[in-house]
This record gives structure tokens, sequence and C-alpha cells, in this order.
């Protein structure tokens, strides 16, 4: 059970650093940035341990989670904006 909340955690503060580096406003908000934030640095970063571009606690999955995490805001804003254009 441990292990999930520091995955949240984790995903928050990636979040919050993607939407750092991507300002500007998002369709849905604060929130769910921050919640896509979470699932792209889940997903970025079981992908990179799953390749094995590293192990888990080395400094590349904090960059790959936040990689993930800004592609994933990107893809948003992308399905997001033309829904409402």
């Amino acid at each position: 059970m441990s292990g999930v909340l520091a995955w949240i955690i984790f995903g928050l503060i990636v979040g919050v650093l993607a939407k750092l580096v991507m300002p500007g406003k998002d369709p849905g908000g604060m929130i769910v940035t921050i919640l896509l934030g979470i699932v792209g640095a889940v997903v970025a970063g079981y992908l990179g341990r799953a390749l094995g571009f590293y192990v888990e606690g080395e400094p590349a999955g904090w960059i790959m989670s936040i990689v993930g995490a800004i592609l994933l805001l990107v893809l948003y804003r992308a399905v997001a904006g033309r829904r409402a254009g």
C-alpha cells in the first residue's frame, strides 16, 4: 500500500513540474493536469524500467517520468483543443 502512495506523491510532484515546464491554460484545469502528470509519470516510469533504460531509483527515472507527463499533457491539449474548437 505504501508503494501506491509513493507513486501518487511522486506523480503529483512530476505533474507539477510538467505544468511548470508547459505553462498555459489547460482545458481541464490544474486538477486534471496533475492527474495527467501522475498517469504520464507512472506509465513512462514503468516503460523505462521494463525496457531496461534504467533501474528503480536512478535519476533517469525522474527525467523519463517528466517527459512522459509532458507528452501526455501535449496529447491532452491537442485532443481537448480540437473538441473545444
